[in-house]
C-alpha cells in the first residue's frame, strides 16, 4: 500500500475495472483468478482514459507546536488567480476537480489538534502536476501549498500543556 493507492483505486473503477487493492485481497486470501494483463494496459492506454492527477501530502514544515484554532474545512477548493484561494464547496469525491485552477482538500489537522513538525495537515488532490521533469516543485505548487497553511490559525501551547506532542491514533484523515 502507498500514498498512490486512493488514487489508483479509485480510477480503476472510474474506467470500469476492478479496484487494485481487490487484486491483493485476493492474492492474500489464496483465490484463483484470470486477468487479461494486454487488454487492461490497452484500455488504460486509450487516449481518453489518460489523467494526470496529483496527489499531495501537507506536512508542517515549520519548526513550531501549536494548538490548531481554525483549519481549512475538506472540500473543493479554488485558485482563479495565482495565489490567491477560496473555499468553493463541500463534496467528498475528488473527481469534482473540474481543471487545474480546482483542488480537492481533505483536512486532517482540525481544530483543537496540534500541528508540530512532521505533522501532517492534509491531503490536497487536483489536475495536473506539481512538480517539473525534473522533480521541482512548480510555482502553482507552492502557491497552493502558501494558500493552504494560511487557511490555518493556531496558538502556543499554554504553558501547562506538553510542549511536544505526539499523533492521535487514527485521529487523521477525517472528514
Amino acid at each position: 500500500m502507498t500514498g498512490a493507492s486512493s488514487i489508483t483505486n479509485v480510477t480503476s473503477v472510474a474506467y470500469g475495472d476492478m479496484p487494485l487493492f481487490l487484486f491483493h485481497l485476493l492474492e492474500f486470501m489464496d483465490v484463483d483468478y484470470e486477468i487479461d494483463v494486454d487488454e487492461l494496459n490497452e484500455r488504460w492506454a486509450q487516449v481518453q482514459n489518460l489523467d494526470e492527477w496529483t496527489q499531495f501530502i501537507l506536512k508542517q514544515t515549520e519548526d513550531v507546536t501549536e494548538r490548531i484554532t481554525r483549519a481549512p474545512a475538506s472540500g473543493i477548493w479554488k485558485m482563479p488567480d495565482a495565489g490567491l484561494i477560496r473555499f468553493d464547496r463541500r463534496v467528498t469525491d475528488w473527481h469534482t476537480v473540474s481543471d487545474d485552477s480546482e483542488a480537492f482538500y481533505l483536512r486532517i489537522a482540525g481544530e483543537g489538534q496540534y500541528r508540530y513538525p512532521g505533522a501532517d495537515l492534509g491531503i490536497l488532490v487536483t489536475r495536473g502536476r506539481f512538480m517539473n521533469d525534473e522533480h521541482e516543485l512548480l510555482d502553482r505548487t507552492r502557491s497552493w501549498i502558501t494558500g493552504i497553511k494560511a487557511q490555518f490559525e493556531s496558538v502556543p501551547p499554554a504553558m501547562d500543556e506538553p510542549r511536544t506532542h505526539e499523533p492521535e491514533p487514527f485521529g487523521f484523515k477525517l472528514l
